[in-house]
Parts: C-alpha cells; structure tokens; sequence
C-alpha cells in the first residue's frame, strides 16, 4: 500500500507514547474494555492519533459488546486501508489509517444495518475532536 505520510521509525518513537506507538506502529492491541473511547459518547469526529486525518464520526459507533470502540463506516471510502492479516492462525482484515499507515484495528462482517460492518478500533490509535 502507498501512504502518504511515511517517517522512519524513531520519529514515530519521538511522536507517540510506547503505547501509542506499540499499537499504531507495530500491530498491537490494548485491553478490550481498557480503552478511552470504550464507552464514550460524545459528539464528533475521531482523528487518526499518528497523522490527525480524520477517520469515524461519532454518529456511526455503536456498542458492540466487545470491548473496543466500533464504527460501522468511517468518515468517507478513502479514509480507512483494508490489508489481509493472518496473524494468531486466523484471517482477518486489518483496519489501517490510509493517510499513514497506522494499524488501527480490523473489520468484522457483524455489525449493525445499514452497512452489516463493525469496524472494532483501538481507542489509542484515536484522538476524538468534540462537536
């Protein structure tokens, strides 16, 4: 895939916490439930944490139950990459930023109408800007 923001590896270590940067940049996860946006319901639009492009809007989350943020869309069709991942002996399809990169989560075909997606999301790899 070709991003658009591309930085070497220390200048993500420089601009992230390790946290940030062990989920954003080397595929992690955080704890389900754990997260800022878990259960959040305020009103506006989720930014990228690494690059700030704008990714989902608060009127698509939902409560999936299953311990992380769920979107069932984001803001538009070129905000999220979708990559094949076969990590853990399973295949699933990794939710990227598509500005930079940033491994954000992964999508799921169980979701809410209209779309039937839940797109689960790390609540580290976002930065929320309130309506």
């Amino acid at each position: 895939m070709d991003f658009k923001i591309h930085k070497p590896d220390d200048e993500w270590r420089a601009q992230l916490t390790p946290e940030q940067y062990t989920v954003c940049r080397k595929r992690g996860t955080e704890q389900p439930f754990s997260g800022a946006y878990c259960g959040s319901h305020a009103p506006g639009v989720y930014h990228c944490v690494c690059c700030g492009a704008p990714l989902f809007r608060s009127e698509e989350k939902f409560e999936s139950g299953s311990g992380w943020p769920s979107y069932t869309e984001p803001v538009n069709d070129e905000a999220v990459a979708l990559a094949d991942d076969y990590s853990y002996g399973m295949h699933r399809i990794e939710a990227l930023c598509a500005t930079c990169g940033a491994h954000l989560g992964h999508v799921f075909d169980d979701g809410p109408p209209p779309t039937g997606k839940r797109y689960c999301i790390n609540s580290i790899c976002l930065q929320l800007s309130p309506k």
